[in-house]
């Protein structure tokens, strides 16, 4: 039956529209993959040499347990990002003699097919093979490849279970995260415990201890089982979800109720946002930029122009980010909009007030930088300013310039649909503009003067915000009817 799913796919996808593009763009894709996997095998295998490198006083095989550890916590990050969910449109069979455990059984072994899955052995088999096999025994280096390939089907299951239930609930997306961030984060800076200790505790124990493999089999077995359980229990979720429920919206968030109508336009965004993949890594990369000052704060070698840089993205980066596809979110129900009883004058204040909202609230989680001095949160004051006040306008004046339209439900990884032109030439204004302002201040040696003028420059336009979206306004009255035409093409 695996294999009838299997035929069923590749003729769906031959048989669609865009086939002739989609080949083009996985053979693109394939060809980056390819020479990826080819720089992958040259570090496999001189992975000894650059060890002895690195660790000049530490065992090779020291060193390697060492490192194991930090590969699989940031692989379960790129894939939480990356990595796609199998697919397969199950209603077709849903009325047919076909078992579910048949068609979860299919979903559960095609995820194994990912690039993902090859990475670990590619990486790590070739040291095995040439130092743990010669200088620890054949059968501690079976041990290790155990180990390696249980917590590669850990990792693909786990990343796949989390994102299943954040299909449901964009928070567990979003929380799950910044968790991965905060673990990596209190180690490479905060210095609260050593994941290479972590590490070396389980894998430099199975040198001696070959048992301890039973601990990642029995997670991967574990995870197996979870993950086709629950995928089992919600099959229908995501085809049949036409369920009427009794309790009352989540798009109704009791802040933007004293908005009014606004206000709904914004909450019923955000649920646009939480509830899709493409737009829901807008928030994901949001939280993670918020740790960017945590790479260049605690370096000295950086200037005070990498603050202003670091300011301008932990403050604005969903500006930015998310901004850059407007309106091409809205592209699929676009012509509904446009006769819709919502004023475009609305829609506008909707955008300004939903990019005001993001930005505060990650300026207030920037407040902890104080730690490296108040000039830093004076920076990040400042250009959230900015962002809120220009750089608002600036991607929404591009956005009556963008006519392509973005498909929700495919992930963001290696995804180009949407981008054009427009997303080139805005990053110019958003880029430039601010530096322009501050480096003659810093040329004649008044850098906070500089800062100053990019603050006071942001509350002009928050304060003459309505003069913009007339401005706005009459410009997207012009340029509608293309936009809606763009939007159409798929």
């Amino acid at each position: 039956m695996s294999k009838i799913f299997f035929q069923h796919e590749i003729k769906s996808f031959l048989r669609t529209a865009g086939a002739g593009k989609g080949i083009a763009i996985k053979v693109i894709m394939g060809i980056l993959i390819l020479y990826l996997f080819l720089n992958v095998v040259a570090l496999g295998f001189f992975m000894d040499k650059l060890l002895e490198e690195i660790f000049p006083n530490e065992d090779l095989i020291t060193s390697f347990c060492k490192l194991i550890l930090y590969y699989f916590l940031f692989d379960l990050l790129w894939r939480f990002q990356l990595q796609e969910l199998p697919t397969l449109q199950v209603q077709p069979y849903l009325h047919l003699r076909i078992k579910k455990n048949t068609i979860v059984r299919y979903l559960s072994l095609a995820s194994l097919l990912s690039a993902f899955n090859l990475w670990p052995v590619i990486l790590f088999l070739p040291f095995i093979f040439k130092v743990i096999w010669v200088d620890a025994g054949h059968a501690t280096a079976l041990i290790f490849v155990l180990s390696i390939l249980a917590l590669t089907i850990f990792n693909n299951y786990f990343s796949l279970f989390i994102k299943r239930k954040a299909n449901l609930n964009g928070w567990i997306y979003i929380g799950f995260a910044l968790l991965l961030v905060l673990l990596t984060t209190a180690d490479f800076s905060w210095h609260l415990y050593s994941i290479r200790n972590l590490s070396f505790a389980f894998f430099g124990g199975l040198l001696h201890q070959h048992y301890l493999v039973l601990l990642p089999i029995i997670l991967a077995v574990l995870i197996f089982f979870i993950n086709f359980t629950y995928l089992k229990n919600n099959l229908y979720l995501e085809e049949l979800s036409s369920k009427k429920t009794a309790y009352k919206s989540s798009t109704d968030i009791p802040f933007f109720n004293r908005f009014g109508k606004v206000g709904d336009l914004v909450s019923n965004e955000i649920k646009l946002i939480l509830r899709n993949k493409r737009s829901r890594s807008a928030i994901i990369m949001t939280g993670a930029f918020l740790f960017y000052g945590l790479i260049f704060y605690t370096n000295k070698s950086y200037g005070e122009g990498m603050k202003l840089f670091c300011g301008t993205f932990m403050t604005g980066l969903f500006i930015i980010n998310y901004g850059q596809f407007m309106f091409s979110w809205q592209g699929s129900h676009f012509d509904g909009i446009l006769i819709s009883k919502i004023t475009f004058r609305d829609f506008l204040k909707a955008k300004f007030l939903l990019f005001t909202t993001v930005s505060t609230l990650a300026f207030l989680l920037t407040l902890p930088y104080v730690y490296f001095g108040w000039h830093v949160i004076f920076v990040h004051l400042m250009m959230y300013l900015w962002n809120i006040g220009v750089n608002t306008v600036i991607v929404l004046f591009f956005a009556n310039r963008n006519y392509k339209r973005v498909d929700l439900s495919k992930g963001a990884s290696f995804n180009w649909e949407g981008v054009g032109a427009t997303q080139l030439l805005m990053g110019f204004p958003i880029l430039l503009a601010p530096f322009i302002i501050y480096w003659p201040s810093v040329w004649f040696g008044h850098a906070d003067v500089g800062l100053i003028l990019l603050g006071l420059t942001g509350i002009i336009f928050v304060l003459t915000r309505s003069y913009w979206i007339t401005q706005l306004e009459a410009d997207f009255e012009q340029k509608k009817y293309t936009i809606a035409e763009g939007f159409r093409n798929k």
